[in-house]
């Protein structure tokens, strides 16, 4: 009997001993995988970023369909450009004032040097843009929702876009109850929200919903 309650005896020590460890490690592990993923995603949507705010400079407008948004870096190109002040002498108003010395006119001039394809400037010549709308995650088949539209703000007209994934898509095959609470996330340290995502529907905005841990100094 003394023996049975000492098996007994052990196999509770055990089991709360892996409960204990389950509720201490599972969280880091969760943590861990979780950044891991987020920094892939996060490096795609600055891809995203970088061609919409492209497309925006050269086209006036941002884009919300993937196949044009491709076509666009294949083929647009960045005009290099040459600012130049001048002036020059005003001869109708110097005749009609009777100005001895001159009525001068400052004027910058803008010239087109040469252009360079967006796919180099923003890509330096890989083709990973061809692939930015598939969410950079082994074993989830899963694409961003891209969008854009206008928005008026102050008697103005703005293009805007937004970029987006569902935490859920991504963190989908870890603990339901740490996915839960990180879909409450609202802290200058984490992701807040439901979703990752770069721009915005509803306000002027081109950036990432992400702190500045996940940019480097380049960014």
């Amino acid at each position: 009997m003394k023996l049975v309650i000492q098996i007994v005896l052990w196999i509770v020590i055990i089991f709360l001993g892996w409960k204990l460890y389950s509720s201490v490690m599972g969280p880091v592990k969760f943590n861990e995988i979780k950044e891991a993923r987020y920094a892939k995603v996060i490096k795609s949507l600055k891809d995203v970023q970088a061609a919409e705010l492209a497309h925006k400079e050269i086209t006036g407008s941002f884009t919300g369909d993937w196949d044009s948004l491709v076509r666009f870096i294949d083929t647009a190109k960045f005009a290099i450009t040459q600012r130049r002040d001048t002036s020059y002498a005003d001869v109708a108003k110097n005749k009609a004032y009777g100005i001895d010395q001159g009525y001068f006119i400052e004027k910058s001039l803008i010239d087109t040097l040469s252009f360079m394809p967006v796919k180099d400037s923003l890509f330096q010549g890989t083709d990973r843009y061809k692939r930015m709308m598939n969410v950079p995650i082994e074993g989830i088949d899963a694409k961003f929702e891209l969008k854009a539209g206008k928005i008026e703000k102050n008697d103005a007209v703005y293009s805007v876009f937004e970029a987006k994934v569902s935490k859920e898509a991504i963190l989908g095959d870890l603990d339901k109850d740490l996915l839960a609470q990180e879909k409450q996330v609202q802290s200058v340290d984490g992701v807040n929200g439901p979703d990752i995502k770069v721009g915005s529907l509803e306000d002027v905005n081109t950036t990432g919903n992400w702190p500045k841990i996940y940019d480097s100094a380049k960014d």
